[in-house]
């Protein structure tokens, strides 16, 4: 949060008709409150640079419903679970600066495993290509992130991300990828934690740099139509296909913070 905080507050001429934005956090309990199954906190910044931002924690417990269970490994067996996460997602004003996404997550059945990963969503077409510095720069960070822990991950989990983060309907990409990855569990507690860990770590070093470097150049009325329409295409895949958003709402999760991803403004020509 203090990261997207200090890049309000460095906002240059294009932004000062507009005060620096703040986190709001807003604690949410499971349920209806009268039986303990966890919550957690959903912080929302609107501000000048990032138009909208989330960075929420949960820690929830319980039982799968029946028709849920059976996709989740170990729950056929005891639908009790526990499941804890940090998920955070950025929308910038500016259309050269990107969007992003990522996630870190624990899940204990009667198995135990993590998922986790972080995308980045330029929504601009200029920079939607493998070849752009930005992409470039994003994914060697998340290959070194990666090979500090095993040296197959990221050839393994960027591939996942691309087939993961993709409008079938459309038959595109969300975005210019980055890792993804699920079921996590090697054996070594520590080792898969260690490795969630710095995928957090390395989406915090790699993403607030990226938006730096770009959120003082100047768009046009054009650049930004560009940009709101690839919102659409943003918000079309959370919707429809993301998992996250499935297993929240379907799991008795907080309405708002699940769909805080949506971007505030888009358009379908």
């Amino acid at each position: 949060m203090a990261a997207f905080e200090r890049l309000e507050d460095e906002g240059g001429p294009l932004y000062a008709d507009m005060p620096p934005g703040r986190f709001e956090e807003t604690p949410w309990r499971r349920g209806d409150g009268a039986v303990d199954q966890g919550g957690g906190i959903m912080g929302l910044l609107t501000g000048r640079v990032f138009e909208k931002a989330g960075v929420h924690f949960s820690e929830v417990h319980g039982e799968f419903s029946e028709e849920f269970r059976d996709h989740i490994p170990g729950a056929s067996e005891d639908p009790r679970f526990w499941a804890c996460g940090v998920s955070l997602i950025a929308h910038t004003r500016n259309p050269h600066a990107p969007a992003a996404h990522m996630n870190t997550r624990m899940l204990v059945t009667t198995k135990c495993w993590f998922g986790g990963g972080g995308d980045l969503n330029p929504m601009h077409p200029a920079y939607r290509t493998r070849e752009h510095e930005d992409t470039q720069e994003f994914h060697a960070a998340y290959k070194a992130a990666c090979d500090r822990h095993d040296e197959s991950y990221y050839d393994e989990y960027s591939a996942w991300c691309d087939r993961y983060f993709h409008l079938a309907h459309r038959d595109e990409p969300r975005g210019v990828g980055g890792i993804f990855y699920d079921r996590l569990d090697s054996g070594d507690w520590e080792r898969d934690f260690a490795f969630t860990q710095d995928v957090g770590r390395c989406f915090l070093e790699i993403f607030p740099a990226l938006v730096a470097k770009r959120m003082d150049q100047p768009w046009s009325d054009d650049d930004r139509e560009k940009q709101l329409i690839q919102r659409g295409r943003y918000a079309e895949y959370n919707l429809l296909y993301d998992r996250g958003t499935t297993f929240g709402l379907k799991t008795g999760g907080n309405v708002e913070s699940i769909l805080s991803s949506l971007p505030p403004l888009a358009r379908w020509p």
